[in-house]
């Protein structure tokens, strides 16, 4: 006698069984009463009599049982399992379930967001959540399967980390043994990476967890994200953009066989052209918006500084260590920067970025000029960066890099209309995270201990 998953019984005809799992549902004829058990794997039918009488959707039991060929005339071919059922010799409940608060039989789009996220848990017991974290799951192992066998090497890098102007708001974290200082979570690992490069590991990656005070939008998570991060020493951006090509290809090829891409090798396309033709940097290239068609695009040669009208200031387009194009050097040194271009590319699917990199500027005065365009002194830099500046002097490779979005890239594969459909907790498009309703107050001595006094 084995303990199987769901999905494993139509090769166990006439074999005695041991199944765990939630009851999908019941129908009583009377004499004979059938139930639909459910787990991660899948649903199959189980035929019992007296003993299912007091069995209620969601209860989680144990059944023993024989495997069975099912009548001709009675298979179920919409599921697996349709073909067989199970013949109970015992049945155990281990748990009671109540009624619901919210049902998980259906797809679950109709249901308010904010209490689908309270009741997350038994969100996440409907079929399609299911499928998306399976797939989230089977996505990353063939990535990483994918860069491992092109001898990239997966290295973890700080969450507690140091707080500096990136483009967005940190997530601040006070420090209890340096009273007053404060660390801050990554919005990447953008610097940590660029070290691993000054270290000698030129073939770098990791799935990294990345935190950004932005606000939420549909395909974009409030909070926190993931990403597929990867850095490459002495590398070029077409170098870049096939490795991207071959992983993308390869993984969708394998996990996503009824997808299309629209064409490879992946159209490049410069800023200035994408604006024009579409009043946007984020193009939908497909010309028929079939759903299973993957139209991926580069955007390539964008500006590389922006006039913030506000601050009256220069800022990076996309962040501080991207290199202006070699041919647009001259123009830095003139003071034109509104026609210096970055050394930048993004990735685009069915009009969602999903992806950013660049190559890094490596010369240590190149990387001071470009802080000192965007309004830092002297002292600011030292005091934010000395450390990255610092170890470009100890001798460091040319290098560049991207990040792709794991969470967008799911949900647009897979026609999601949020980002939050593809992520186990998310935080709610008001900022709480789901179930634990985070964030909340922390006690008085806590507070006291950390130093900190919170205005009322």
């Amino acid at each position: 006698m084995k303990k199987v998953f769901i999905e494993e019984t139509s090769k166990m005809i006439g074999k005695v069984i041991e199944l765990y799992g939630w009851v999908a549902s019941k129908r009583d004829h009377k004499n004979v009463v059938f139930i639909d058990l459910r787990d991660r794997s899948g649903v199959v039918q189980v035929v019992g009599g007296e003993e299912f009488k007091n069995l209620s959707n969601e209860d989680v039991i144990y059944i023993k049982g024989l495997v069975k060929k099912r009548p001709k005339n009675l298979v179920n071919p919409k599921i697996k399992t349709g073909a067989i059922e199970i013949e109970t010799k015992e049945l155990k409940i281990l748990s009671k379930a109540r009624p619901l608060p919210i049902p998980v039989d259906n797809d679950g789009y109709q249901i308010d967001e904010d209490i689908r996220l309270k009741y997350r848990y038994l969100d996440l017991r409907r079929e399609r959540l299911k499928r998306n974290l399976i797939y989230r799951h089977r996505l990353i192992k063939e990535i990483r399967n994918f860069m491992d066998e092109i001898n990239f090497i997966e290295i973890e890098t700080p969450i507690l980390t140091k707080a500096t102007p990136e483009g967005a708001r940190d997530f601040i974290v006070p420090s209890r043994l340096q009273p007053g200082k404060f660390y801050a979570l990554p919005q990447s690992p953008q610097q940590y990476k660029q070290l691993l490069m000054v270290s000698g590991f030129e073939k770098y990656y990791q799935i990294a967890r990345c935190f950004r005070d932005e606000d939420p939008r549909a395909d974009r998570a409030y909070g926190e994200f993931t990403q597929l991060d990867i850095e490459k020493s002495f590398t070029s951006q077409e170098e870049i953009q096939k490795l991207i090509e071959e992983l993308l290809t390869t993984v969708i090829k394998k996990l996503f066989p009824e997808k299309k891409i629209y064409q490879t090798p992946f159209p490049k396309i410069p800023y200035q052209e994408v604006i024009k033709k579409y009043q946007s940097d984020r193009p939908d290239i497909r010309k028929e918006k079939n759903p299973d068609l993957l139209a991926f695009c580069w955007v390539v040669d964008f500006p590389a500084f922006e006039w913030k009208e506000q601050e009256k200031r220069w800022d990076a387009t996309h962040h501080p260590f991207t290199s202006p194009k070699k041919e647009d050097l001259p123009l830095l040194e003139k003071g034109e920067y509104r026609k210096v271009r970055a050394d930048q590319y993004d990735l685009v699917l069915n009009g969602y970025e999903i992806g950013g990199g660049s190559i890094r500027i490596t010369n240590p005065q190149l990387q001071a000029k470009i802080f000192e365009i965007m309004g830092h002194s002297k002292e600011k830099v030292k005091e934010k960066f000395g450390h990255l500046l610092e170890a470009f002097s100890y001798g460091v490779p040319p290098h560049g890099g991207i990040a792709l979005g794991l969470d967008r890239l799911l949900q647009v594969i897979l026609n999601e209309k949020s980002v939050r459909e593809v992520i186990a907790f998310p935080i709610s498009s008001g900022g709480k995270t789901a179930v634990m309703e985070a964030p909340s107050e922390v006690d008085e001595e806590q507070l006291k201990e950390l130093g900190i006094e919170v205005k009322r």
